[in-house]
């Protein structure tokens, strides 16, 4: 018999998070879930899913970050044959395979104001309209699970998310909160993520020195849990003489770590955006742009809106020039077209017009090379 999944963690935060799924999986209502990227809001839904008499129907998953306006609709709702250029087949979209089970829609902020109004329709009515018919499909018995980084009542009032659509979604919310916040739970789990990665890489666990969970424990954790998933991994492939010292760690939890344990014990810490924490590693590290952003947003660890953080931050260096953006983010020249297709493909992209007109960003540690690009 299967083992029930459950949260990982010992901090009161966390348990008042397995209380609240707990009280969700008794009913059949819409879920909001919040938190910042990397917390752990797929895990929640997951966990809501196979509590709820739905575990027996699928638990379908999409990002409605990772696709373009056009896409995701097809994505969502299905489409015809010959209703567009690659479409050789009628195709049911994820509505539909998630009849009779729970359907989890991670970044819905992203969505576009078209993309609300047909997911708004689609909750009145349960109704289907595959892309290029003209009629609509028999209801669907699907419960909707959604989730986002974003304030959503900020963007109601700056009027880029529909009021009536986030009061349908948010029905039952669960907040997740970061991982500097519940700091108790990031040994316990370490210690997870190095079990699973000892067992797949077929090594042995290593033991942690206490200095080293100290580095840890004190570093603030941008990414959250996907970050400390991460290092568990690097540090289990690192790791020499099973043991895990402050020598083994990454170089920015060693840089952070003593100015973080200052900032808990002194004041509530100050976060700094993910998209500055991704220019640095960038510009003053080296890091290249495909290994540092692109991989983990295709993975889902970073958000749309941090690319495009991240993309302006470099404009202001470059002043608006992207083919200077592309060395400054350690690509190679033959890469341009590349990097620009992808910023279009994913809706990344920036204008670079209101960037000519501006001074060249002062940036405390700008590296060399990019200061003289």
């Amino acid at each position: 018999m299967k083992k029930p999944s459950t949260m990982i963690g010992v901090s009161a935060a966390i348990r008042s998070v397995e209380e609240e799924l707990d009280h969700a999986a008794r009913c059949d209502a819409k879920v909001l879930i919040t938190g910042e990227s990397g917390v752990g809001k797929e895990v929640v839904a997951r966990l809501i899913h196979e509590r709820s008499n739905r575990n027996a129907g699928p638990l379908v998953t999409i990002n409605c970050a990772g696709f373009p306006d056009s896409l995701l609709e097809s994505e969502l709702f299905g489409h015809v044959k010959g209703s567009f250029t690659d479409a050789h087949r009628d195709k049911r979209g994820w509505f539909e395979s998630a009849n009779r089970g729970t359907i989890f829609m991670d970044e819905v902020g992203e969505m576009s104001l078209r993309m609300q109004a047909l997911l708004l329709r689609f909750l009145e009515t349960g109704e289907i309209q595959r892309v290029g018919s003209d009629r609509h499909l028999p209801p669907v018995d699907v419960r909707v699970i959604t989730a986002t980084h974003r304030k959503l009542l900020d963007h109601i009032v700056d009027k880029t998310f529909r009021e009536d659509l986030y009061y349908r979604l948010n029905v039952v919310h669960i907040e997740v909160p970061p991982l500097r916040e519940r700091r108790e739970d990031v040994g316990v789990l370490l210690n997870h993520f190095l079990y699973s990665f000892s067992a797949s890489y077929q090594l042995p666990i290593p033991e942690v020195a206490p200095e080293a969970l100290m580095h840890l424990t004190a570093y603030q954790w941008p990414g959250n849990v996907r970050e400390l998933r991460n290092v568990a991994e690097r540090l289990i492939l690192r790791c020499k003489n099973s043991r895990i010292g402050v020598d083994t760690l990454p170089a920015e939890i060693k840089r952070d770590a003593s100015a973080a344990r200052t900032i808990a014990v002194a004041a509530p810490a100050t976060v700094t955006p993910r998209s500055e924490v991704l220019y640095d590693r960038i510009f003053n590290a080296g890091a290249s742009f495909w290994s540092e952003v692109y991989e983990p947003f295709m993975a889902r660890d970073l958000t749309r809106h941090d690319v495009r953080e991240l993309v302006s931050l470099g404009l202001q260096h470059t002043r608006g020039n992207y083919k200077m953006l592309v060395s400054c983010f350690n690509m190679p020249p033959e890469d341009y077209k590349k990097f620009l297709n992808f910023l279009r493909k994913y809706q990344c992209h920036v204008p670079f017009q209101r960037f000519r007109m501006m001074p060249a960003a002062l940036h405390n540690s700008e590296p060399a090379h990019a200061a003289s690009a």
